[in-house]
């Protein structure tokens, strides 16, 4: 999961070695665009048929035409391939709410409230657009490291979510209050990679956005 907020980097992503910390090699910031799309496009097909640990690069390989030395090249293994996906995913997602976060701010709007629920919204649908990407990387399924590697950018996320809404992350209530809210988005986050009909999906945003203002509220 990525944050509401605007981008602020762990500080796994700020070590040395690799891509942003993840352990990406360093081939794979300068490949082409094309190529790039079709590898993760062929990762995904596999991860999401068989699962990560049961996935094969040969058959990665083989759906996306290429040979298996040039996916060593690229990403070092399967491993690689798992967190330039995850990569892909977590950055549309700052890229959507960034986004309607500063288009809300040039129409006027300065409510820390508005402007948290407004990128709430952006992320939900986000999750259901790419829906079959984020049930992938929420299953218990990944390479080695990774659920520490998420623990730590969702600990982001709710800092990122305190400045957003101007809430003291100093006071224990004010860190409770903005779990409770990250936790929610979350949650519903799985809920719509797991929905199938847009209708109901659009409910769902719609529903924990009305939640959301309700637990934003300052209290009293």
């Amino acid at each position: 999961m990525s944050g509401i907020g605007e981008s602020a980097v762990p500080e796994a992503a700020r070590q040395p070695g690799g891509q942003g910390g993840t352990g990406l090699p360093e081939g794979y910031a300068g490949q082409d665009g094309s190529l790039r799309s079709t590898l993760l496009d062929a990762a995904l097909e596999v991860f999401a048929e068989r699962g990560y640990t049961d996935a094969g690069l040969t058959e990665i390989a083989a759906r996306c035409g290429i040979p298996v030395g040039s996916l060593f090249q690229h990403y070092g293994g399967k491993r690689g391939l798992y967190l330039a996906l995850w990569e892909e995913f977590r950055e549309e997602q700052e890229r959507r709410t960034a986004a309607t976060l500063t288009a809300e701010r040039n129409g006027g709007v300065e409510d820390p409230v508005d402007l948290f629920v407004a990128g709430a919204r952006a992320y939900l649908e986000g999750a259901w657009d790419n829906r079959r990407l984020g049930r992938l990387l929420v299953e218990d399924d990944g390479p080695a490291g990774f659920d520490a590697l998420r623990r730590q950018w969702d600990r982001a996320w709710v800092r990122r979510n305190a400045r957003l809404l101007e809430i003291d992350e100093r006071r224990r209530a004010g860190r409770v209050r903005v779990s409770v809210l990250t936790t929610v988005i979350g949650g519903t986050a799985r809920e719509l990679g797991d929905c199938e009909d847009e209708t109901e999906a659009r409910e769902i945003v719609d529903e924990v956005c009305g939640i959301l203002i309700h637990l934003s509220a300052p209290p009293g």
